[in-house]
C-alpha cells in the first residue's frame, strides 16, 4: 500500500506505534472514527496532521471524512494547546457586564502571537465560546475547569500571575 504521508510530514518510531496501538482499538470498535480521534488526541494532546493522514492511508477512509468530524466537533484540536485552558464567555450579558475588557487585559498579558490563541512559551490556551451559561455571575472565565465568575481585569491579572509562578 502506498502511503498518502507527504514527504514534508514525518513521524518518529514513538508516533507510529501510538498510531498502531490506537488503528487496533478502533478496528476492534468496528470502526468508530469519533473514538479513534478521541484517542489521538488523548495520545498527543492534538489531532496532528500527520495523524489523520497515517489513519486514511491505514483505513482506507477518506481525509475528507476525518476532517469533517475534526473541524464539526469543538472537543477536537488541530493544534497544540497550552498547558493552560482560559475559557472567556462572550455571550451578551457577559459583554455588557465587561468581557470585552476582561479579554482585552487576557491578550495585553499574555501577548499571543498574531492570529494565535495559544501563548508562544505553552503556556496558556484562551478559548472564547458564545455562552458558558453561568449568567448570574457574568463575567465569566473558566481557568483550567475552574468556574471564576464576576471576574475582572484585575482578578485576572492575578489569575495569569499564579499560572506563571506554578509553572516556574
Amino acid at each position: 500500500m502506498t502511503l498518502l504521508i507527504p514527504e514534508k510530514i514525518k513521524m518518529d518510531d514513538s508516533a507510529i506505534k501510538t498510531l498502531e496501538t490506537i488503528y487496533a482499538n478502533y478496528s476492534a470498535a468496528n470502526d468508530n472514527i469519533i473514538s479513534a480521534l478521541q484517542e489521538i488526541q488523548k495520545a498527543f494532546g492534538f489531532v496532528p496532521e500527520e495523524s489523520v493522514y497515517w489513519f486514511a492511508d491505514k483505513s482506507g477512509v477518506p481525509m475528507s471524512k476525518f476532517y469533517g468530524i475534526l473541524t464539526f466537533y469543538a472537543q477536537f484540536h488541530l493544534k497544540p494547546r497550552g498547558k493552560n485552558i482560559i475559557t472567556a464567555c462572550c455571550g451578551t450579558v457577559c459583554h455588557v457586564k465587561g468581557a470585552h475588557r476582561v479579554l482585552f487585559q487576557l491578550n495585553e498579558e499574555l501577548s499571543f502571537p498574531p492570529g494565535e490563541d495559544t501563548t508562544r512559551d505553552g503556556l496558556v490556551t484562551l478559548e472564547k465560546v458564545a455562552c458558558l451559561g453561568a449568567c448570574s455571575i457574568a463575567p465569566v472565565v473558566v481557568v483550567n475547569d475552574k468556574v471564576c465568575g464576576r471576574i475582572t481585569p484585575d482578578n485576572m491579572v492575578k489569575k495569569i500571575q499564579k499560572l506563571r509562578d506554578k509553572d516556574k
